[in-house]
């Protein structure tokens, strides 16, 4: 499905890519937009009063139009970043100053990295309480552990829409209405890297405070992300990361700082990054997310059943197998074989597969697990992909069983 549109294919007409959800390839037409932006423009924003100068920031300013209409927000409220990683470091930064060490953040166990380790480090400079909601074996927060988690005292709860593990999405909205009923002052942070390559965000339905995803993830570049916040929150909050293009006074005792997004947009941005984000925007748009969607639950179904059918006990499914609440991403553990075994002797085979810890350590540990196998979906993938897999799998298998 869509295979031509991506040039990385000409170069490599036989490689089968299954780790998407470590990056996506890229369509030429963001390819061409970042390209563009580099021969016929390659200047930079604000204050250059030539044309061509005058020229990039007003495209910059359509794209933030267009990102913050992607997912229902004002342009106000959209900050560029250079990922998810970026943002939610920066966004703790931000945060700290209203942080007490009478206070508690709260985070999940499935958590990446990055929506873990800036709040776990946040708690312990500031003395406060760090707390992990512990997920069901079908990868989803109860109400029950909600309720058991959540004090008085939660001043940040941090959440990921999708695990990059599982695969299994949350439901946004609901989640988020069940801890404002309990803890109503927390501000909440999601990190969507994962949940916005497959499925629509809409910030309003959600009533997130913050919430952080990276372009590559969406068939675009490295190196460009996108921080949501609530206008009210960034019209109050101060920047922590400081540079030019940002103030309106810096010369007396207490520098004056320019509204958002400007007061967060510190140096020089990648701006022919964020020229190719709006070309993933538009990429993303001309598809659909419900067809996204489709393409998406038709494989991982079919991959999690030729893998079952297959191999039977020695496959486990992690996450279950509800079809139904994944997008995108597949990972299982193979009885008496090591995943780094089976994705060194797929890559040998021409076939692109993920293994480890996949940066959520605290998921694989708590589950008693060491790495696993991660299969990872896009819109280049289809089903012969995944049977050129299980055709590897099953020699994989073949080699390394003991031979009696």
């Amino acid at each position: 499905m869509h295979k031509e549109l991506f040039p990385f294919f000409t170069h490599y007409p036989e490689l089968v890519y299954l780790d998407s959800a470590a990056t996506a390839l890229k369509p030429k037409s963001v390819i061409d937009a970042e390209v563009e932006y580099l021969t016929l423009a390659s200047t930079n924003l604000s204050r250059g009063l030539y044309p061509l100068a005058e020229q990039t920031s007003a495209h910059v300013d359509i794209i933030r139009k267009l990102t913050a209409s992607f997912i229902n927000a004002l342009p106000e409220e959209i900050i560029f970043t250079s990922g998810t990683t970026a943002g939610l470091n920066m966004l703790a930064l931000i945060l700290e100053e209203s942080l007490s060490a009478d206070d508690a953040i709260v985070v999940t166990d499935f958590e990446h990295h990055a929506n873990y380790l800036p709040w776990k480090e946040l708690a312990k400079k500031k003395k406060a309480e760090f707390k992990i909601l512990k997920s069901t074996d079908t990868g989803t927060i109860s109400e029950a552990e909600l309720t058991a988690t959540l004090t008085d005292n939660t001043a940040i709860v941090a959440i990921s829409a999708l695990s990059n593990v599982t695969g299994v999405m949350q439901d946004v909205p609901r989640l988020i209405e069940s801890i404002r009923e309990i803890v109503p002052h927390a501000v909440i942070v999601v990190d969507a890297a994962q949940y916005i390559a497959h499925k629509a965000i809409d910030v309003r339905r959600w009533n997130a405070d913050f919430v952080a995803f990276s372009g590559h993830k969406l068939y675009g570049p490295t190196g460009i992300g996108v921080l949501y916040g609530k206008h009210n929150f960034l019209r109050v909050l101060k920047p922590r990361i400081y540079g030019g293009g940002m103030v309106l006074d810096a010369c007396g005792p207490e520098t004056t700082y320019k509204e958002s997004p400007d007061r967060f947009e510190a140096g020089t941005q990648n701006i022919s990054g964020i020229f190719a984000l709006g070309a993933a925007i538009d990429f993303i748009k001309s598809i659909g997310y419900d067809a996204l969607q489709r393409h998406d639950q038709k494989l991982q179904k079919y991959a999690g059943e030729r893998l079952i059918d297959t191999f039977g006990e020695q496959v486990t499914l992690v996450g279950g197998r509800d079809y139904t609440r994944r997008s995108g991403i597949l990972s299982f553990t193979f009885t008496g074989i090591h995943p780094h075994d089976i994705a060194t002797l797929l890559g040998e085979k021409g076939i692109c597969v993920r293994a480890g810890e996949h940066c959520a350590q605290p998921w694989h540990r708590g589950h008693g697990l060491s790495a696993t196998t991660r299969l990872s979906f896009g819109l280049y993938n289809s089903k012969e992909d995944i049977d050129l897999f299980i055709t590897a799998l099953i020699e994989i298998k073949e080699l390394l069983s003991p031979k009696s």
